[in-house]
């Protein structure tokens, strides 16, 4: 009997054994899914404790496709009635019928323009209008719009301009307006950047051909064999509209988990996926037919026209321009944004000032600024550097062109730091690990009353979809809204797009578009909206056309940074 009930609870006990690992299983597999779906918030990923986790955390192989969230594939991450406001603003004329000789494209030596009403005198002030007419090749006059014109008033002896807004009537005449904010003796130019039908070119690459700037990845590891080897890919962003392969199976995907976004790169012959360790630019394909070429040649774009040459005298007057409100959040951006005189810039948006060496270093006393974003915003940081002495930059040992930097002043207690906006980023080989995304960097930081955080994002991300743009920006927005929500007194400060290069590849049509996108996205945040497109886009230095203007330009511009820092 006793060997019967041994055996009956032996048997019990081999059954629990069976079924408490199956029970707990199962409770952890319904809690997991709680936090997947239900009420509870996911928790946020803390920073790694090494550089290598932190690269297992930003680049994390995805072995199953379908794992992406398809709201990272081609929602742009904006509300329906955010994007349908975007859209809008997007909306780009052009030609009513398909054009396939470069005659009847719009011609940069028979357009025109002329000053209306012109009188011979005006005062501080007042409002000048000047009509442009687009003409073909043959002197014909176009009959619908689409060009894309840029206009300044200028004084070349007083080192003076001011942007001109353009407007478009859709039907080959454009009124650009200015208004006089010097005294003196002025004049208008009118430059045709790109006719609409290379604007068309424009539209059709970027929307079909986002592969046409490509990048590599570098796997490095050993063979079975112990032998070292380094193979070479092709990688890009995963995204609707960016194909790298159409094969199955073909590519390493790297998921970050926290921005639901992923690069991809084509499978290593020997190497296995997570042997991923640097990244470069790869190169650039032209797509283009040889009747896109032409519409794109230089002959055909980026051209002064000619048009009305008369002087325009300017009399002093009590008028008041532009507002003198003192520098704060959330201001908007009128056109003329501003005017240079004497190679000083004016701020039309609040009073700026101008900051000598030492009350730059003041400005800048007892804080952290963090800077992050492309090239452009990368010269603030230089200039900086450059301007206050007692500012020394440390040698992190990082690719200096994507960064990490770091700046330290002890006397002063100012942290300077500078990083790229993260992946897609032409450069050189750098390894992956320096590849962080802005959103995720915002969202792990403090913030405060010393903290001030400036980012641009726009070079990099010309050729993709707008869609993937949007998506980038939302994420920033998110992370922005957020610190703001935590830590209201910090102070956020966005670079808007600096003009520059013209080719399919960096047509600073491109860069416009995405900058109305990033304007669009932010105007209500509480943000400061630093202004450079009007700034780059009068001043005479425009003569290079590079993207990275001269010392004098980024002086301005790094005034009006520390006049938001630092209103009075």
């Amino acid at each position: 009997m006793d060997a019967k009930i041994r055996h009956s609870r032996l048997g019990c006990l081999q059954i629990l054994l069976v079924i408490l690992p199956i029970g707990i299983l199962f409770f952890l597999w319904q809690w997991s899914n709680i936090y997947d779906d239900g009420p509870f918030p996911r928790p946020l990923q803390q920073h790694p404790r090494n550089k290598s986790d932190r690269v297992a955390n930003e680049t994390q192989t995805l072995r199953n496709p379908e794992a992406s969230p398809a709201s990272a594939m081609k929602d742009p991450g904006l509300s329906s009635k955010e994007w349908d406001r975007i859209q809008r603003v997007l909306h780009w004329g052009g030609p009513d019928r398909q054009v396939s000789a470069v005659e009847k494209s719009t011609s940069p030596e028979h357009s025109t323009f002329v000053i209306n009403n012109f009188n011979g005198t005006y005062y501080v002030g007042n409002e000048l209008l000047a009509t442009i007419v687009a003409k073909d090749f043959t002197g014909v006059p176009k009959h619908y719009g689409g060009d894309f014109f840029q206009a300044k008033v200028f004084s070349n002896e007083l080192k003076a301009n001011v942007f001109g807004e353009v407007m478009d009537h859709q039907n080959g005449t454009y009124t650009a307006r200015f208004i006089l904010p010097w005294e003196g003796t002025m004049s208008v130019a009118v430059r045709l950047i790109h006719s609409s039908e290379a604007v068309l070119v424009l539209k059709k690459h970027r929307n079909t051909d986002s592969d046409r700037v490509y990048f590599h990845g570098y796997f490095v590891g050993k063979t079975t064999q112990g032998t070292h080897v380094v193979q070479r890919v092709e990688c890009n962003i995963k995204w609707d509209g960016v194909v790298l392969s159409t094969q199955r199976n073909c590519c390493c995907e790297y998921h970050d988990i926290r921005t639901g976004l992923t690069w991809q790169c084509h499978k290593p012959s020997i190497l296995p996926c997570d042997a991923l360790l640097d990244h470069s630019i790869g190169g650039t394909r032209d797509r283009s037919t040889a009747f896109e070429n032409l519409l794109l040649n230089s002959k055909y774009m980026n051209r002064w026209i000619k048009g009305d040459e008369h002087l325009i005298r300017v009399l002093a007057s009590k008028a008041t321009i532009g507002v003198r409100e003192s520098c704060r959040p959330g201001l908007p951006t009128p056109i003329p944004a501003g005017f240079y005189l004497n190679d000083v810039w004016t701020s039309f948006v609040c009073a700026a000032h101008h900051f000598t060496e030492s009350a730059t270093a003041q400005c800048l006393k007892d804080k952290s600024i963090y800077i992050m974003g492309d090239s452009t915003v990368r010269q603030w940081f230089e200039f900086l550097v450059k301007t206050i002495p007692t500012l020394k930059r440390m040698n992190l040992h990082s690719v200096y062109l994507v960064g990490p930097l770091m700046a330290v002043d002890v006397q002063n207690n100012i942290n300077l730091h500078y990083r790229s906006h993260g992946l897609p980023r032409r450069c050189g080989r750098t390894p992956m690990a320096s590849f962080h995304y802005m959103s995720n960097e915002i969202d792990d930081m403090v913030g405060g009353p010393n903290t001030v955080i400036v980012f641009s994002m726009g070079p990099h991300f010309i050729n993709f979809p707008l869609t993937y743009y949007a998506y980038r920006v939302s994420l920033v927005r998110r992370a922005v809204v957020a610190l703001l929500k935590r830590a209201p007194q910090t102070k956020v400060i966005i670079k808007t797009a600096n003009t520059g290069y013209k080719n399919i590849y960096d047509s600073h049509w491109y860069g416009m578009q995405l900058d109305q996108i990033l304007r669009e996205a932010f105007h209500d945040v509480g943000v400061y909206i630093l202004d450079v497109w009007q700034m780059t886009s009068c001043h005479y230095d425009k003569g290079q056309e590079d993207i990275h203007h001269a010392p004098v330009v980024i002086k301005n511009e790094i005034d009006i940074l520390l006049s938001f820092m630092c209103p009075q």
